[in-house]
């Protein structure tokens, strides 16, 4: 399974590998076989569908990452508290990253 995350959140115990940065291409293609979005916020949904060229719905779901499962990461490269984060252009100037979140065991 491929998630969407804003975050690079351990969702269950096991042994997990961090990638990163990767490109919005190489993301991307990970995406071919579907996805569940675990997107949180709209902006950030709509930013990812510009960048993945994939609609990103934005729903605050909680997932279990099994053994195998691959998650595509958000990252911001400020922490800012959430209320500051309400638009694209706000996203952009925080400035962001993408990275793969893979669970092995």
């Amino acid at each position: 399974m491929i998630y969407l995350l804003n975050s690079p959140v351990l969702t269950s115990y096991g042994t997990y590998e961090f990638q990163g940065p990767v490109s919005p291409d190489s993301a991307g293609k990970l995406m071919t076989e579907g996805f569940v979005s675990a997107i949180g916020h709209s902006s950030t949904a709509e930013i990812l569908s510009d960048l993945l060229g994939h609609h990103i719905e934005h729903q605050r779901i909680s997932v279990q990452m099994e053994t195998g499962d691959r998650a595509i990461v958000f990252r911001l490269l400020q922490r800012v508290p959430p209320q500051d984060i309400s638009s694209k252009q706000q996203l952009e100037e925080v400035g962001y990253e993408l990275a793969i979140l893979e669970r092995v065991v």
